[in-house]
């Protein structure tokens, strides 16, 4: 076994979630949030580093990375895992950092995802919005959702990712897999293809730029269903993020097309457990209502934590409302809730001075 699948291979047996591998530092592995050394293994020096990360790809992989300095790609590792790959240079030289993609796709109920978010498989069209920082479980939650629709509904779902993560089997829907890169030119021109592909169901692995994000919102008036991803933290800096993607001129339009587009909005947080043994998936669920599209029109952004509050018959549910309900239970300790809150003074009753001043 090369040494480099030996590390990945220790990467699953330790239940981590990403393997950092950089010229003049010992490789690392991120478990339960740490990034810890791995023992017995030395500093890693540039041509090592670099013998060992041009075995995976093929020459032209390698002559992009070489150029451009960046290269993404998916590396499958038989019987242990699919790992998405980021190759980058830095200060000392060669690095690269491998996630971990299981190949055992979770189900909804696996993940213990609240039944807000297990629905939105059963919606029939409108743009979907799952958000969250990076490492934050945004890929496993959107791959549940589309196993759910793939299990239960008769539909083409197109995937558009940079890379691949995870490979869904056909199963009551038939799937259309597609890299950037690979099968098409990007983001943007993969979305308005699918327009013509007859898709029910888009997932766009990342809407990184104003083409792909206008592209969504079309599509998702048109009559698709359609999932994307953002770096944002809760629901009223998604959809400030997205209008400001635009220029002044067109963010009028831009508000009108995504209040009647959005269908929802799940913004996403890892947090470690009380028990220190795991994290635990915090999430807040905006979903469309009736007043909804007005708020957005009007750009009364600062409503929508008002608008969730109400909404919680039909499951809606704020992000610090959420963290509280999970440290008075026990679930993650307050400390680490009242660090990751929005509105911090109500989580000083639960915590103790010394805490607060820490934080």
């Amino acid at each position: 076994m090369a040494a480099l699948d030996t590390l990945l291979v220790a990467l699953k047996e330790n239940r981590g979630s990403d393997l950092h591998l950089a010229a003049g530092s010992p490789p690392r592995m991120r478990v339960k949030g740490n990034l810890d050394p791995i023992e017995g293994q030395g500093a890693l020096t540039d041509a090592a580093l670099r013998d060992l990360l041009g075995g995976l790809v093929t020459p032209e992989q390698w002559a992009e990375y070489e150029a451009g300095g960046d290269l993404d790609f998916a590396y499958g590792l038989p019987g242990v895992a699919r790992f998405r790959a980021n190759y980058l240079v830095q200060e000392n030289g060669a690095a690269a950092v491998f996630r971990i993609i299981p190949e055992e796709i979770q189900s909804a109920e696996q993940l213990g995802l609240p039944e807000p978010i297990t629905r939105l498989a059963d919606l029939q069209k409108g743009l979907v919005l799952v958000t969250g920082p990076t490492g934050s479980g945004k890929s496993t939650t959107l791959a549940a959702i589309i196993h759910r629709i793939n299990t239960t509904h008769s539909k083409h779902i197109v995937t558009i990712e940079d890379p691949v993560e995870f490979v869904h089997q056909n199963q009551q829907s038939v799937l259309s897999h597609r890299e950037v890169g690979s099968h098409t030119q990007g983001f943007g021109p993969a979305l308005r293809a699918a327009i013509r592909q007859d898709a029910d169901v888009v997932l766009v692995g990342e809407m990184r730029d104003r083409e792909t994000i206008a592209l969504a919102i079309t599509a998702a008036e048109m009559g698709m269903l359609v999932f994307g991803t953002l770096h944002t933290n809760n629901a009223a800096k998604t959809i400030d993020r997205i209008i400001d993607a635009f220029p002044a001129k067109e963010q009028n339009q831009v508000r009108l097309s995504l209040s009647e587009s959005l269908a929802a909005v799940v913004s996403q947080l890892l947090v470690p457990t009380a028990d220190a043994k795991g994290r635990c998936a915090v999430h807040e669920i905006l979903l469309r209502t009736s007043a909804l599209p007005n708020v957005i029109r009007e750009g009364k952004i600062a409503m929508l934590n008002s608008l969730i509050e109400a909404g919680r018959a039909q499951g809606m549910q704020t992000m610090d409302d959420t963290l509280f309900a999970l440290a008075k239970a026990g679930r993650i300790r307050p400390a680490d809730a009242y660090m990751k809150a929005t509105h911090k003074a109500r989580f000083e009753a639960i915590i103790s001075p010394d805490e607060v001043t820490a934080a």
